[in-house]
């Protein structure tokens, strides 16, 4: 059985089980969660609890990741952009309204089918339904993503990623124009009050998140940047830049709504620095641009 533990150091803003675990891993919904604890596959100091148990400091959360499915992924000929690949990882260029992993309702053309296809094996830390996938890319998100093909590899990836020692660079193109140059985003993100599938920037029990941009090019409607982010919340970019009222262009969940005529926001992951996880050399590998980007900085630029 493969587990992840979290200890409670500090007292949690949100103290309840369930909704803790909603807070902390935000990929999950609360009803998820919910059935997990009840089925037993979360414990809390090794004891079957109910999803209203009030955490306290000291407190540890045992969650068997291995139960934490809802779908199987199958294996399907789907063709990939591979930007390097070798024993132990292997790094794609992701293309703009390809999900990463299976999900219900959406079990597939993932990313990770296609994977399945490809490797003879990927990590299985993650269970059967995100093999492989140690951090992910939005829907509508394009670009380069590193994936693991064994255990060792996988765990080695996750620490630098929970180290802040990954790189990752992106460009975006957002809303209205951007007077300083540079500048940075430090607000906390949670999941929105109402909207539960949204994030929002929650000053109470909010994660720390940290973003940093640049400006590479400005236009009358339009500011292209360069930006890289310290953490990796959900839809970090997306809120952050919507947050100081410059969303990405293309992304109407987030107030990005534009007569670009987008398939989804202008968000590219254009850079990703890490050290391998076998044999520690630092890598550097970028993802070109997808083929929409061109025509759209043209039509910015006629605007």
């Amino acid at each position: 059985m493969i587990t992840e533990k979290i200890e409670i150091k500090e007292a949690p803003r949100e103290n309840r089980l369930d909704v803790f675990l909603t807070v902390e891993k935000t990929e999950y919904s609360r009803s998820f969660w919910q059935n997990k604890i009840k089925n037993g596959s979360v414990l809390v100091n090794g004891q079957k609890v109910k999803t209203g148990f009030l955490l306290t400091v000291g407190d540890c959360i045992t969650i068997d990741i291995q139960a934490a499915k809802e779908v199987a992924a199958r294996p399907q000929n789907i063709a990939l952009d591979i930007l390097y690949e070798d024993n132990d990882i292997i790094v794609v260029n992701k293309p703009q309204g390809m999900v990463v992993h299976p999900a219900a309702g959406n079990e597939e053309n993932t990313l990770v089918n296609a994977l399945l296809y490809h490797c003879d094996d990927l990590s299985g830390i993650n269970g059967e339904i995100r093999p492989g996938i140690v951090h992910r890319l939005d829907k509508d998100t394009s670009g380069v993503l590193v994936v693991a093909k064994n255990d060792q590899a996988h765990i080695a990836l996750a620490k630098q990623l929970k180290e802040h020692k990954m790189q990752k660079t992106y460009w975006a193109l957002v809303k209205g124009g951007i007077g300083e140059q540079k500048g940075s985003i430090d607000a906390p993100i949670g999941r929105h009050a109402i909207q539960r599938k949204k994030m929002a920037v929650d000053a109470e029990s909010g994660r720390q998140a940290i973003t940093h941009y640049e400006v590479l090019e400005r236009f009358r409607y339009y500011t292209l940047l360069q930006v890289q982010i310290e953490t990796g919340r959900t839809h970090q970019i997306r809120v952050h830049l919507a947050y100081i009222n410059h969303p990405i262009a293309g992304d109407p969940v987030y107030g990005g709504k534009c007569n670009l005529h987008l398939a989804g926001q202008a968000l590219h992951a254009k850079k990703l620095g890490f050290y391998h996880p076998i044999h520690g050399n630092y890598m550097e590998i970028e993802a070109p641009l997808p083929a929409y980007w061109p025509k759209m900085i043209d039509a910015v630029k006629r605007e």
